[in-house]
């Protein structure tokens, strides 16, 4: 079996946390969160890497601590929304078993609220997730070789569908 068994990708809302710590329930294996690995690794949360430090910083940290993960954890994986966004994480992700966990504007919106703690939604909560939908949706689709629509569907739904897929992947 291939480190991590499975990466989730998506945008902020996408359910990639909750999912993905399901995902790992129901096939026995650890969880990683890349943004609880940055945090560890920096000693403060993403919220004030990103205010002390800016993104540039952050992205550094994130593609240190993507590259760990995908050479030491061999369970499931969450990347945070923005990890595609550097060539050199995209490339260390090929031959990964990448899934994307699709998610509209509208769900996207409901999930992440107001966006307390998500440096980037400052502002306008609704046109911020719509401009990171747009920009990020085709990137993750490149990488993905499993795609799930989470639109209107329960995270134990979601889970139980990636599960199945990945078993039958192993078969």
């Amino acid at each position: 079996m291939s480190r991590p068994v499975a990466v989730l990708v998506g945008t902020m809302g996408a359910g990639k946390t909750t999912v993905g710590r399901l995902l790992a329930d129901a096939l026995g294996v650890g969880f990683l969160d890349s943004d609880h690995a940055v945090e560890a690794r920096a000693g403060k949360p993403v919220q004030e890497i990103f205010v002390d430090d800016g993104e540039a910083a952050f992205r550094a940290l994130e593609r240190t601590a993507v590259a760990a993960a995908l050479d030491e954890h061999d369970g499931v994986l969450a990347l945070g929304g923005g990890a595609v966004l550097d060539p050199a994480t995209r490339a260390l992700l090929e031959g990964h078993r990448v899934i994307f966990l699709k998610v509209g504007l509208a769900d996207a919106v409901k999930r992440v609220g107001l966006g307390a703690g998500r440096p980037l939604l400052l502002g306008n909560v609704r046109a911020r997730v719509k401009q990171l939908l747009d920009e990020r949706t085709p990137v993750y689709e490149g990488l993905a070789r499993i795609t799930v629509d989470t639109d209107g569907r329960s995270p134990q739904d979601v889970a139980a569908e990636i599960t199945e897929l990945i078993e039958e992947g192993a078969r």
